[in-house]
């Protein structure tokens, strides 16, 4: 065991909320607790990527790139990481290389400093870009090792990847464990032969799913692993990440102690105790472990979105059927890993096998593009017949699918010029042009920022109240917690009806 303390990326910001609250968790209840959460030592805070950009545009009318800048001034000390889904950005099909670049570039201008760039099929090529602009940046580069478990997929096969990584500038690898796939063992011997023939800092991002995370990220740390990632304990377990202060107990005393406080994680963690009850109308359904995963390899946000699909067709009994078919369809396309947006596309076509009682009778547009190699080069040949139902006699592509786009910029300036106030909204047009055009109409009516409004009067009524009963003897009785946000339900509007796309990410 190497005597360097290990450092620890706390996900509560982004990934910690996003697996357990359906990435509702606002800005304004962010902020608070930005001076405590300043102070622990963290290698890194991620707060940005992911779903979290979707979900501040289309449910909580907030600009995601203002979040980015306001945690950015309220972080001094930590540095901030997010989440790129690489030729993806932060959506769900591939972007031209002006909008990759661009988004890059304002990242890094309005406040990440490390850049986790992942891609779904593991398709370095996917990657290349958007490692390239970060590091030119000046960003730290740390890519992505997207982790599941296959007939194809093994330890040499990720030390392959990891070798195009390190060749294409990677400053550090990152083992993505989406599901809770990675055993303890396997995790160990991957971190060890990681360190020892890459020669980069190698970090374990994993999640509670299957219930493994915790021993993994310990015996990964016995392997050498310079970094974990966790989550502040009143927002891990279930489908999101081991709890930071269960990591920082265990290794208290020991030559990898992480010298963090736990007081002080402890006041952390009793205030997003408080601010998760105003978040339960999206709290998910595990609650606790489910080693499901292990049977069928589909994360934990999969399925709750699987769920959706078959509410929407008072279809949830047929919910075991579509677990096994799930399996079926991921090993006809390849062995994708299952992530966004791979994990949509697999479940999908899944649930359009067994409600309609025929395979591949309707076949949605991701899928078929997916078939024809638009998302990239899948880790496993395609069944040849499933390849021929999906798109018959046509050859799939060989390229880089980025290549056969052309630049998106220019047209995304004319559409948006009249509500786009800066390049930053731009990209948010670029990214997702109706639910952008949407916010920046509401934008431009005020109501953006009603709720700031709302907040800044209530704190000022609070104050005053305060101040007046300072006098009183008898101490007023405890406030009463705000009912829950009533925000829509957690779907994408319009994209729920089968054949008609997939459900939101997780």
């Amino acid at each position: 065991m190497t005597n360097t303390p290990l450092r620890i990326t706390d996900t509560v910001l982004r990934d910690g909320h996003q697996s357990l609250l359906a990435t509702r968790l606002r800005t304004e209840d962010m902020l608070p607790i930005a001076a405590k959460l300043d102070a622990v030592g963290y290698h890194s805070l991620e707060v940005w990527g992911g779903a979290t950009f979707d979900s501040c545009l289309r449910f909580l009318n907030e600009d995601p790139w203002e979040r980015l800048r306001a945690l950015r001034r309220a972080f001094r000390r930590t540095k901030l990481q997010m989440l790129l889904r690489g030729q993806n950005v932060v959506g769900y099909r591939h972007y031209a290389d002006d909008v990759v670049e661009r988004f890059v570039v304002k990242a890094k201008e309005n406040g990440i400093d490390i850049f986790r760039i992942f891609d779904a099929l593991n398709d370095t090529r996917n990657m290349a870009l958007a490692m390239r602009i970060a590091r030119r940046e000046g960003a730290h580069v740390q890519a992505a090792l997207s982790y599941t478990i296959s007939p194809l997929h093994s330890i040499d096969l990720y030390l392959k990847i990891a070798h195009e990584l390190a060749d294409l500038g990677a400053d550090s690898i990152c083992i993505k464990d989406m599901a809770g796939l990675i055993s303890p063992y396997d995790a160990y011997e991957l971190v060890r032969r990681l360190k020892a023939e890459i020669g980069l800092p190698v970090q374990l991002h994993s999640h509670y799913t299957s219930g493994m995370a915790t021993a993994a990220m310990l015996k990964a740390a016995e392997a050498g692993v310079d970094v974990v990632d966790t989550a502040v304990s009143t927002l891990a377990l279930a489908s999101s990440q081991p709890p930071t202060e269960t990591i920082v107990s265990i290794l208290k005393g020991t030559p990898r102690d992480t010298g963090l406080d736990l007081a002080l994680l402890a006041d952390i963690a009793r205030y997003f105790g408080e601010v998760r009850r105003k978040y339960r109308a999206f709290e998910g359904e595990l609650v606790g472990v489910d080693t499901n995963v292990l049977t069928y390899q589909i994360p934990g946000g999969m399925i709750s979105n699987l769920v959706s699909q078959l509410r929407e067709q008072n279809a949830v009994d047929r919910l075991p059927e579509v677990l096994q078919e799930v399996p079926q369809v991921r090993q006809e396309l390849g062995y994708p890993p299952l992530v966004t947006p791979t994990s949509q596309i697999v479940g999908t076509q899944a649930v359009l096998n067994v409600l309609l009682g025929e395979r591949y009778k309707v076949i949605p547009k991701e899928v078929q593009a997916y078939v024809r190699g638009l998302y990239g080069r899948p880790p496993g040949p395609i069944d040849p017949a499933t390849q021929r139902r999906i798109i018959g006699d046509e050859q799939p592509i060989q390229g880089r699918p980025a290549d056969l786009l052309s630049p998106e910029l220019p047209k995304a300036r004319q559409e948006a010029s009249e509500w786009a106030q800066s390049e930053e909204d731009v990209l948010s047009y670029a990214l997702f042009p109706q639910v952008a055009r949407e916010f920046f109409q509401r934008r431009a009516q005020g109501d953006v920022y009603e709720r700031e409004i709302v907040a800044a009067i209530s704190a000022l009524l609070v104050k005053n109240e305060v101040e007046a009963l300072a006098a009183v003897p008898v101490p007023p009785p405890p406030s009463a917690v705000p009912p829950p946000d009533a925000l829509s339900p957690w779907k994408l509007a319009g994209r729920q009806k089968l054949g008609g796309g997939w459900p939101g990410p997780r």
